[in-house]
């Protein structure tokens, strides 16, 4: 036992000191932009949403959480959990992902470690959260695919849309791998990063994780719940698409669903490039402001249109982080042999 202690104490050092490192490019990343483009221009343009326009964003995310949520559900299996249960849970993800210092993945880690809490075997809840991450990323791949030839259409070949179609096909190739490795049995390596998590975190119960890969395959093993899954991810991809019009609306500037698609998605997408950054901090800002410009939309209203997304992802998350605490403090319930996705 005394052997371990320095590994996880070095491995929680390593995290703590890529964390520190990512949200110092992204604070860096941030002021420059502010500073460059201006902050009283970027507030002006916040201004002309006002409280009513920036409420009317929160409420609008609600259905993309709900359709986040029937995909989880339908690629973990339903079994015992139900649809409540899940948007909770995805909550509670984005809110850990968004607000907390982690790679933009803690909250599949948090989420997963809730369902072992409630009874469901760990294996099953790890297995059904990261078919549901791979199933998000699948279809963010398709959806980037969508943005690149609306923004073909619209603008032209550009270096932009050059860029993000050599960063589409690295992503498809990641994806693609995952799945490959996923069939060939190398669920191994994911079981060895979820130990060297549950060592970096204090969670012993990460010992539990084999079976992993029968769990994982399982989810994948229905042609209708994976093909239903896609479906419902994808309408919650295109819905963000809807409000980024609604908030250059707000804005005084209306625009296609287009010109929304094609800003959300490959925003998105640059994004995800920064997943090492705490929260995309000045990398989703960065990514607005290079899309928006090509569509003829000043870079402070792209910085405001960030912004917004960011007050809306503090009011949502704020409350998934409150009931993530509520939930660590209910009483651990013992696994139970359950269909994958159980919990009571």
């Amino acid at each position: 036992m005394t052997g371990r202690r320095p590994t996880s104490s070095a491995s929680r050092a390593r995290v703590r000191l890529g964390v520190v490192l990512g949200a110092l490019v992204g604070v860096g990343l941030t002021a420059w932009l502010f500073a460059s483009f201006g902050v009283g221009k970027i507030f002006a343009v916040l201004e002309r949403a006002g409280w009513l326009g920036i409420l009317a964003v929160v409420a609008f995310h609600l259905p993309q959480m709900f359709f986040s949520a029937l995909g989880w559900q339908a690629i973990a299996g339903r079994g015992g959990l139900r649809l409540r249960t899940y948007l909770l849970l995805r909550a509670i993800r984005e809110g850990v992902n968004n607000l907390l210092p982690f790679a933009q993945i803690g909250g599949e880690f948090v989420v997963a470690r809730l369902m072992h809490k409630r009874g469901v075997r760990l294996a099953q809840a790890v297995g059904g959260t990261i078919a549901d991450l791979l199933m998000e990323m699948g279809t963010q791949v398709l959806f980037t695919v969508l943005g690149i030839v609306l923004l073909v259409h619209s603008v032209g070949h550009s270096d932009v849309s050059d860029l993000a179609t050599r960063a589409l096909l690295i992503a498809a190739l990641v994806v693609a791998g995952a799945f490959v490795a996923l069939w060939l049995g190398l669920a191994a390596v994911i079981e060895r990063a979820v130990l060297r998590l549950g060592r970096s975190f204090g969670w012993p119960a990460t010992a539990e994780i084999g079976g992993l890969h029968t769990a994982l395959t399982d989810c994948f093993r229905a042609p209708g719940n994976v093909t239903l899954a896609a479906v419902w991810h994808l309408v919650s991809w295109l819905l963000g698409g809807v409000e980024v019009c609604l908030v250059l609306h707000f804005f005084g500037i209306d625009i296609g669903i287009g010109p929304g698609l094609i800003i959300e998605s490959l925003g998105q997408a640059l994004k995800a490039v920064g997943f090492a950054v705490p929260g995309a901090i000045g990398v989703q800002e960065g990514g607005y402001v290079v899309v928006c410009r090509l569509l003829g939309i000043a870079p402070e209203t792209a910085i405001a249109l960030s912004l917004v997304k960011r007050v809306r992802e503090v009011v949502l998350g704020v409350p998934g982080l409150i009931l993530w605490h509520r939930t660590e403090a209910k009483p651990t319930i013992e696994p139970v042999a359950s269909t994958p996705g159980g919990i009571r």
